[in-house]
């Protein structure tokens, strides 16, 4: 597109001259890493931010500093929590003029939420989906609104295992598990954008870059991290934004961009990274040993993660699974 924005812009540099006063927006996950940033740069650009959190006290006491910030109670693997927070908001009479599917978690070891889905699966995409479709109406009454999923170039990891989406069957790798709640992510921007434009709403999904100290991942150790090329010898960040490793205001920067750039009016169902829409490149694979050391960060979307007819299957998919737990 040619934003004029790069790899090193920041949530400062997007937002220059954007007024968000009179406008409302959900982050999930908005009191930690990535999501606070978001969250203190849309506040300061003068919108309302209400942040969905599983630990709400946690959250209000991250957020203190920030004006204009809402907490309420989210757990995403929860589809009672998630109702509940959707039906509180619907209920406020409020338009929602941008939601920020941010939350997430990152590899470990195999585990199910108590619907027997695997946990990243079900906290990266399918709580966020079924979010997004319990704030449909709040969306439509925005006359223009943005959902911006966060997803990753590790969606390389791994297409949708459309087969076996919770890995009973075979040994367990938690970066294929990410790469497919990843490519999820991409995929649901896809078709939401196809079903709601007519309603004003449109979807995205991006690439935020490799950010240190998010907590995405907190089972990594201080050697694997210097492994992976993220810390040096005294624990400090490496930042190299070019090669995707970012400070968390310039990590947040995309997020912040595809929510409010007018750049992005009229345009919709597209994976982006470094404040710009990303090409689509091939699949690269990449190494799920993420602790050995750093891997080509220069990766375009992959076709699988932006194909229309992948992108209506797992949506048919995810209703029927949001179905069968009672959600919805």
């Amino acid at each position: 597109m040619g934003s004029g924005f790069t790899a090193a812009s920041t949530t400062a540099d997007v937002l220059e001259g954007i007024d968000l006063t009179g406008r409302t927006a959900v982050v999930t996950g908005g009191h930690v890493g990535l999501g606070l940033e978001t969250t203190r740069a849309l506040s300061a650009a003068g919108a309302t931010v209400v942040v969905g959190s599983r630990s709400p006290d946690r959250a209000a006491a991250a957020l203190t500093a920030i004006d204009g910030v809402e907490v309420e109670q989210l757990d995403l693997l929860d589809p009672v929590s998630v109702d509940a927070f959707a039906n509180r908001f619907r209920d406020s009479g409020r338009p929602l003029h941008m939601l920020i599917n941010n939350a997430g978690i990152m590899g470990g070891p195999r585990t199910l939420d108590p619907r027997g889905y695997e946990a990243q699966f079900a906290t990266n995409h399918l709580g966020h989906f079924q979010l997004t479709l319990g704030l449909f109406p709040a969306l439509r009454d925005a006359n223009g609104a943005r959902v911006v999923n966060v997803s990753s170039g590790g969606h390389h990891y791994s297409d949708i295992r459309w087969d076996d989406l919770h890995f009973e069957t075979g040994p367990y790798d938690g970066m294929l598990g990410y790469g497919q709640s990843k490519t999820a992510n991409i995929l649901f921007g896809v078709e939401l954008d196809r079903r709601w434009a007519g309603d004003g709403i449109r979807g995205y999904s991006l690439h935020p870059g490799v950010i240190f100290g998010t907590n995405l991942a907190p089972w990594l150790t201080d050697d694997e991290l210097r492994r992976m090329g993220l810390v040096d010898d005294a624990g400090e960040p490496i930042l190299d934004p070019e090669r995707e490793m970012k400070t968390p205001q310039q990590g947040a920067a995309t997020s912040v961009w595809a929510a409010t750039s007018p750049l992005l009016d009229g345009v919709g169902g597209v994976y982006l990274k470094n404040c710009d829409v990303a090409p689509v490149g091939a699949v690269t694979a990449l190494d799920t040993d993420i602790t050995a050391g750093p891997q080509d960060s220069n990766l375009g979307v992959a076709p699988y993660a932006v194909d229309p007819e992948a992108a209506q299957r797992l949506w048919a998919l995810s209703e029927e699974l949001i179905r069968a737990s009672g959600g919805g």
